[in-house]
């Protein structure tokens, strides 16, 4: 007994180890929880951590352990222990609040922390976007700070970031990092070519980012970051639609085909008729694809493909009369807006064992607009005739961005530099029509326009221009201290183009350079609090539009057409910070800035309604922009954001004329500059009721000087007695099993509102009125399907 007693023991002694220490390979997957998108540099430990491993770009990992226990961890997300099993794992990684660590791409055009980032910079997340339902992208982008998106109506739409809000062209839109647009075709309205339903989470850099992603990137740059395919196999499809008459089907889905091939696709189909305003029918096909192929764990190919055709009639402005009798009328019965643009690119991503990563990226467009504005309708106070314009402009664009990013062996250094190409042949052509005014009673206003003929004898513009874009850049980040991140970036841009102009039968070719730097550093004072600080340059030059179009208000000598209008440049100065409070429940973020332009291009309204192309000499712009978030527990969550800025007038001739009443506006605020803008909104996700959430949103603009001399303000109450803008919006949903119901209340208080109200200089000028949706109630159910 004593001999197998000793010969068990010793058996089990010489085997214990083996059978304790014994490896075996654990691969799997790991996804985005909200999106299903496959997530690339996760951690993944044994318990004991002796082991570990990243995901690929792909999500994917393996892993040689024995550990009973598996840690994932990523940035942005909550940590989750796995209990490996025989087979593939599949985990899904739930997002973490909306807080300081989460990832940015916009910013340094690579995957980094956001408080790496020495730039003013938001990020609206897949789980914000999924929980707002929009119907219209400014329903999301108006919750950043220190932004304001304008409806105008049938996905209409201006900009202010950094800048007055309205039709400036001083805002860089981008889709996955490429330009939607080139650079001198610009177009307020270029995010109706936005697929909203495809859209996994938006970036928003305010300033001038002109140092990585060229002119035009003044004000700031938006970048809308699309689905990627699914790393599960997912399908969604859902209807929504209001009491105005807009209804929308849509659709997405993807997933892995194979081992080393994953697609998505999505879309939807918007219509609308009869709605609270005449002449706001519409129509809306938009499609988005994405295919990426993996020949290894470090190289993908990546594939896309966006379409868009919209067909609007657009029913414009109102005057006081029927803005304040709620006679949501148009005064023409013939404008109207059609776009078609196919946008597509190509991507081939290589990371290097040594963790560089170089890209090359040949992108293409297909783009036509045509439309006959109600913004080009021009009327004098008192007259029965009038004029307008039908116009078209169409571009074809075909280029290349490719970039390499390089560790270097000092100071936990990396260099990155690119560069980036652009062919757009474009063509455009105006011409005028003739219009008759029926006037209100008083004289001073028109209450309907008539179409009476076309003349495209009547040439107000008619030109083919070859664009090429061209640009190269760098950006060094240095570590020099533990605490401190400094930044170093620079690009050159050179926008030039030969053009006929048919008008005077010229020929040419005009081209315009620059160089824009950029020096910014970060700070980490420890315990989740830090500083940032940047100096930055924007640029950009003229649109093709404003050079050729013919000017109707042009004096005796002087040239019809605007070739002498300059470059605008910007000089922008910024601090700011960020802080973890209340054992990491509250997080805040405040940025102060000053830009300071030089030959801004504004559009100078006229007597006759029309507008005139002017620089302003210099110009200010200086705000502070501050944001915060509050998660007291899991079932409540806060967040508001504003921005307090002057945008003014340092320096700008309106006449030299003797006879002009006003010679300048120095000193004046400029219009359409509120002092105040703020987003709040609370968010009840009760833990009795599983699947439900209920949020209210206060959306407020304070108000602005609707001309230069500032006489005149839209200061008209909203709720709470607000000034200006001052809107409340509710939003409720329900997800069971696989379905979810949801209800949005826009407007709840069914306040009288303009997002637009401007005026001339002129003494005889009447207000225009843009009018926001009465009350507005949304509703929708989805379908939402993943193995």
């Amino acid at each position: 007994m004593t001999f197998l007693y000793r010969l068990v023991v010793t058996v089990f002694v010489i085997l214990a180890p083996f059978g304790l220490y014994a490896q075996s390979l654990i691969q799997g997957t790991i996804f985005d929880a909200q999106t299903k998108e496959p997530l690339a540099g996760v951690a993944i430990s044994s318990e004991d951590r002796k082991t570990g491993t990243l995901t690929n770009a792909d999500g994917r990992f393996s892993l040689n352990s024995s550990t009973l226990k598996l840690l994932i961890s990523a940035v942005g997300f909550q940590s989750q222990e796995v209990t490996p099993s025989e087979k593939p794992l599949r985990i899904a990684l739930a997002p973490a609040v909306e807080n300081l660590q989460t990832i940015v791409v916009t910013a340094n055009r690579e995957a980094q922390k956001r408080t790496e980032a020495p730039v003013a910079i938001s990020r609206l997340s897949p789980t914000l976007i999924d929980e707002t339902k929009p119907t219209l992208l400014a329903e999301l982008i108006n919750k950043t700070p220190g932004v304001v998106m304008l409806n105008y109506n049938n996905e209409q739409h201006g900009m202010g970031i950094r800048q007055p809000f309205g039709t400036s062209a001083y805002f860089l839109y981008l889709e996955d990092g490429v330009p939607i647009r080139p650079m001198g075709v610009f177009n307020h309205n270029a995010l109706i070519e936005m697929n909203v339903f495809t859209v996994s989470s938006v970036e928003i850099v305010k300033g001038p980012a002109s140092s990585l992603y060229g002119p035009e990137a003044v004000g700031g740059a938006i970048n809308f970051i699309t689905q990627r395919p699914t790393a599960v196999p997912t399908f969604r499809v859902g209807i929504q639609g209001d009491q105005w008459g807009y209804g929308r089907v849509q659709y997405g889905g993807g997933g892995m085909l194979t081992k080393k091939l994953g697609v998505y696709a999505g879309g939807f189909v918007a219509r609308q008729r009869n709605s609270w305003q005449s002449r706001s029918d519409y129509d809306k096909v938009s499609f988005n694809g994405r295919a990426e192929y993996a020949f290894t764990g470090r190289t993908k190919l990546t594939g896309t493909f966006s379409y868009n055709d919209y067909n609007s009639q657009t029913g414009g402005s109102v005057d006081s009369i029927a803005f304040y009798n709620r006679q949501y009328t148009s005064t023409s019965d013939f404008t109207y807006r059609k776009v078609k643009a196919i946008r597509s690119r190509l991507t081939l991503d290589h990371q290097w064992k040594n963790g560089s990563d170089s890209y090359l990226t040949a992108f293409y467009r297909d783009n036509s607009i045509g439309q006959n504005p109600s913004y080009g309708i021009r009327w004098t106070s008192g007259a029965t005739k009038a004029t307008g314009q039908i116009n078209v402009n169409a571009f074809r664009s075909y280029g290349f961005i490719a970039q390499h990013s390089q560790k270097l062996p000092f100071w936990n250094s990396r260099v990155m530099a690119g560069l980036t190409y652009d062919a757009s042949p474009t063509t455009y052509n105006a011409y005028q029509i003739e219009l008759e005014a029926q006037l209100r009673p008083d004289k001073k206003s028109v209450e309907q326009y008539k179409l009476v003929k076309e003349r495209p004898d009547l040439l107000l513009a008619d030109y083919a221009a070859d664009i090429h874009n061209s640009a190269v850049y760098a950006q060094l980040d240095l570590n020099p201290l533990p605490a401190l991140r400094i930044s170093l970036g620079g690009r050159f841009d050179q926008m030039a183009f030969d053009y006929d102009n048919y008008l005077d039968q010229s020929t040419g070719r005009k081209a315009y350079r620059q160089f824009t730097p950029k020096v910014g550093l970060t700070y980490d004072l420890g315990r989740d609090q830090g500083l940032y600080a940047n100096y930055s340059k924007g640029f950009s030059p003229p649109g093709l539009t404003s050079i050729f179009t013919k000017r109707v208000n042009a004096q005796p000598g002087e040239s019809p057409f605007y070739y002498n209008l300059q470059p605008a440049y910007f000089n922008n100065y910024e601090v700011g910070g960020w802080a973890s409070l209340l054992n990491r429940k509250m997080y805040i973020d405040v940025a102060v800035y000053q830009m300071e332009g030089r030959n801004e291009l504004l559009n100078i309204r006229q007597p006759d309604n029309s507008t005139d192309y002017q620089s302003a000499g210099k110009t200010l712009h200086r705000g502070i922009e501050y944001s915060l978030t509050y998660r007291p527990s899991g079932e409540w969550f806060f967040r508001f954001g504003g921005t307090n800025a002057v945008h003014r007038f340092v320096d700008f001739a309106l006449s030299t004329r003797a006879s002009d009443a006003v010679k300048n506006v120095n000193g004046f605020d400029m219009p359409q500059a509120p002092r105040w803008v703020a987003n709040t909104e609370l968010t009840y996700k009760p833990r009795w009721a599983k699947g439900l959430r209920m949020s209210a949103e206060w959306q407020r603009i304070s108000s602005w000087y609707q001309n230069q001399i500032n006489t005149v303000s839209y200061d008209d109450r909203g709720a709470f007695g607000g000034r200006g803008v001052s809107v409340i919006n509710l939003r409720a949903g329900y997800a069971f099993r696989r379905f979810e119901v949801f209800a949005n209340l826009m407007n709840a208080t069914n306040e009288l509102y303009a997002t637009s109200a401007t005026r001339g200089n002129n003494a005889t000028d009447r207000t225009t009125y843009t009018p926001a949706a009465p009350r507005t109630l949304v509703g929708g159910i989805q379908y939402n399907f993943y193995k």
